[in-house]
Order: C-alpha cells, then structure tokens, then sequence
C-alpha cells in the first residue's frame, strides 16, 4: 500500500512586508478582474513585484545558514504544533511562523561576532533557531542561558542542538522566564546580550529587570524581536490585537526611558536594539 506523503504547511505571512505583499498580490487579482486601466494594473504589478521580491533577495544574499540551523527549520515547519496544543503536549499554541528564521539568525550571529560577546541570555526560545544561530558565533567558551517555559519545546530544541557541534553552549532553563531571569540575578550572572522574544504582555517587566539588576553588562545590548508586531504598534488602535497593543505600549516605555538609547530596525518583524546610556 503506498503511503501518502505530507507536506509542511505554508507559512502565513506574518511581518508588516509579508502582509503587504499578500495584500498587493489580492489587490492586483481584483484588479486584473475589473476593467481598470492598463497602466493602472501595469502600476500594481510593479508595486506587487517591488515589495515581493525584496526578503527573496535578502535570503539569496546573506550568508548561507548552517545544515544544523537548515535542519532545525525544517523540524519546526514539518512539526503539527497545533495537535501537540490540543494533545496538552505543550502549554501554550505554538506555530512554525515563531521561528527566527535565516536572515534575523544571520543577524544575531554577526552582532554576537562584532561584539566579541561570551555571555548570552535568550529570553523564549522556541525551537531554538535563534539560540543556535548565536551560539554558532561564540567562542568555545562562551554560553548562552535559553528561558522557555514549555518543556516538549525545550526537548525539541535540544534534540536538534545535539546534532550541532555548537548545542553545548546552550544551556536551557524551563520556568517562566521572569522567574529564571530573578533567579540569574540573584546569583549575580552577568551577559554581554540579551535577546527577548517571548510573551509579549511580559516585555516591559524583563525589560525593567534588565536595567534594574546587573543582568545587562556595562556596554551590553538588549536586542528586542516582534517590536513592529505585523504593523499593528503604528496601525490605529482598533486593528491591534492584545499582543499588539502590548508592543505599542513596550515600544513607547522604551523611547520614554532616559536611561537608554536605541534603535528599531524594520528586520522582518522588527528589531529593537538597546544600549544603557
């Protein structure tokens, strides 16, 4: 009997330039149904082709992601997540789109290289994309300290770090993440970077708990992912979600906060980056 094959699900569009190319490719097939004009339609396909072709690009010109991080993406996609939610397998409804992915990885690698960084805390995990990415970048002595909350996502991840001669320097901790992060002070841990991209209704107290304890070295950086939440933080309020609204609100407790500078980069779904003055 022959078996049948699946197929990983296609990956929504979930930045502000994936939603916008999804909503050009929509206004274009009206437009081709409608008797417009041909310079009209001729304006909308050049549009439609400007903004798709750009994260192709970006993806065909950046470094190469290793076969350990090519392997961890493929798991992620191929993995049902939503019947690991139903089956109470893991705490919380995940999706393949939470993934870092190979332009943010590449990213993070080069600031973890530039900064000469040895000491890292990643604050929510999921599969890991992003933590092996760093690690990828650091020297044999270096370590990263994961926080996830939800223990089959953690041994998902650790599954594949096993299969990376760089999974060593990772080291998970499965708790909520404010709860590691008070622990790590308690204990007077110490890191070059800090990378954020879990609940985001918690955004603002880890932040807070950053600037407050010793957490954050002198001249360390807070990277913060999902600060342009699919457009929703600049969107009228009405068209926010609850997450939405809670990055609009981390967004401006940042950029109120005299006590640092900082920078968001419109890298997928937004990058924030963070110095202490």
């Amino acid at each position: 009997m022959s078996q049948l094959l699946t197929t990983p699900p296609v990956a929504r569009p979930v930045t502000p330039l994936g939603i916008l190319v999804e909503k050009l490719e929509n206004v274009r097939k009206l437009a081709e149904n409608e008797e417009v004009s041909a310079s009209l339609l001729n304006a909308l396909q050049e549009v439609e082709a400007l903004a798709g072709g750009l994260d192709p690009y970006l993806d065909e010109t950046t470094t190469e992601e290793s076969a350990a991080l090519a392997n961890l993406a493929q798991k992620t996609a191929q993995e049902d997540w939503s019947k690991r939610f139903s089956d109470g397998e893991t705490v919380r409804q995940l999706e393949q789109e939470m993934l870092s992915g190979h332009i943010e990885g590449q990213t993070l690698n080069i600031f973890v290289s530039m900064m000469g960084a040895k000491r890292i805390l990643e604050v929510g995990m999921f599969t890991g994309y992003s933590a092996l990415a760093m690690a990828e970048a650091l020297p044999e002595d270096g370590c990263i300290i994961a926080c996830e909350v939800d223990q089959y996502v953690a041994d998902f991840a650790r599954s594949c770090f096993d299969e990376s001669p760089h999974g060593s320097k990772i080291d998970i901790k499965v708790a909520p993440a404010l709860e590691t992060m008070q622990g790590l002070a308690e204990t007077q841990e110490c890191f070059d970077l800090v990378f954020i991209d879990a609940d985001k209704g918690g955004y603002i107290d880890y932040f807070k708990l950053l600037l407050e304890s010793n957490l954050l070295a002198p001249g360390g950086i807070i990277c913060v992912d999902n600060t342009l939440l699919q457009g929703q933080p600049y969107l009228p309020e009405q068209q926010r979600t609850a997450n939405g609204e809670a990055i609009a609100q981390f967004n401006r407790f940042v950029a109120d906060d005299d006590r640092v500078e900082q920078v968001l980069l419109p890298l997928r779904d937004g990058l924030t980056l963070i110095r202490r003055k």
